[in-house]
């Protein structure tokens, strides 16, 4: 059997890598394909974050469906709390990460770094890239009239807020081409909200790659690729996955709801038994999503679906909501205060590492 997966077949929306290697993980234990060389994973876990570098080449660019290049994903289930400590540490792991993928890049520390805040202000889960941006310390104007008087520990930056192409008219990735030629920066950092393909991932996690980005691929809406291909310039995205579609949140209960049938059913089982409504102990289950269930049960629990592997339940559930045109794009009600406090946690982490003296 040969060892190259075609993800061509298959339905992937998504803008996290990590969650692309899960897909192709997954195909690789049903058709039991060893996984290739083309595909470098480490995991590791500080200050309760867990952080997943993936390291993608041209031979993994194919297999994973993925450009080439580094991928560091951060989560943290706690996020959406309101725990101050929580959002304390993973700030902290944030700007950590964030100097170790500049060093990787070799960009200098005294670079000059243009920012640019992807997505649409008056859409609120497309609203990350703006908000960060209204959060950040801009220098550059400072350095170009007054350098003599800038205090040591503060680097030149400039962003912009180039919009969206339905309201400009005009390519994102023209506008920053024209800013470029002007500004001549060394660094571009680019931050827009993305896609996810599992519900516990939305407003709790942030991508940072060196392999630029796609504005709007998470959606189905390609538009021109940012990237040191395009430019030039090193290209450093950051990207918060605040939406996913109904297809994924659909298949994603039928896996808790089948966890908890067969939870249920071995509690049961005990003399001690004592039922209780679910939402007593969900709190300690939601995370069992992969827990394993015998094939047997989970058709006798759900019958037909229940048979059906992960890439058959969701292809079905997609032929079903696209034919409906139900296969929405879906955000939590709450998404204006996670919007806002992961793009806050994000602005004052670019603001630390790039300004040592804040």
């Amino acid at each position: 059997m040969s060892e190259q997966l075609d993800l061509s077949k298959y339905i992937i929306r998504t803008d996290l890598a990590v969650e692309a290697k899960e897909i192709v993980d997954a195909k690789r234990v049903e058709q039991k394909v060893k996984r290739g060389s083309g595909i470098q994973i480490f995991e590791e876990i500080e200050k309760k974050v867990k952080i997943t570098t993936v390291d993608i080449d041209e031979k993994g660019e194919k297999e994973i469906g993925k450009k080439k290049g580094r991928y560091i994903t951060l989560e943290m289930p706690d996020l959406r709390t309101d725990d101050h400590n929580v959002q304390k540490n993973f700030m902290s792991v944030l700007k950590s990460q964030i100097k170790k993928m500049m060093l990787y890049m070799n960009v200098s520390s005294d670079a000059e770094v243009f920012i640019v805040g992807l997505g649409n202000r008056e859409v609120t889960p497309d609203a990350v890239g703006p908000i960060v941006v209204e959060n950040l310390v801009i220098t550059r104007h400072l350095f170009t009239l007054q350098s003599w008087e800038v205090e040591k520990g503060y680097r030149s930056v400039a962003a912009m807020i180039p919009g969206v192409m339905g309201t400009t008219g005009i390519e994102t990735s023209d506008m920053i081409d024209a800013v470029i030629r002007k500004i001549n920066p060394k660094l571009i950092v680019v931050i827009d909200a993305l896609a996810a393909r599992s519900i516990q991932r939305v407003n709790t996690t942030v991508q940072m790659t060196d392999t630029g980005i796609h504005p709007g691929s998470g959606v189905g809406n390609h538009r021109k690729e940012l990237s040191q291909e395009v430019y030039g310039i090193p290209v450093l995205a950051i990207g918060v996955p605040t939406v996913v579609d109904a297809v994924s949140i659909t298949s994603d209960t039928v896996d808790y709801l089948l966890t908890h049938l067969s939870r249920e059913a071995e509690e049961m089982k005990k003399p001690s038994h004592v039922l209780v409504p679910s939402g007593m102990y969900f709190g300690k289950r939601k995370e069992e999503k992969n827990y394993e269930i015998p094939q047997e049960k989970r058709q006798a629990f759900m019958g037909l679906v229940g048979a059906l592997d992960e890439d058959e339940k969701r292809k079905l559930i997609h032929e079903v909501l696209t034919s409906m045109g139900l296969n929405f794009m879906v955000t939590p009600k709450e998404v204006d205060v996670y919007v806002r406090k992961i793009a806050e946690i994000i602005a004052e982490s670019l603001n630390d590492v790039l300004h040592t003296k804040i």
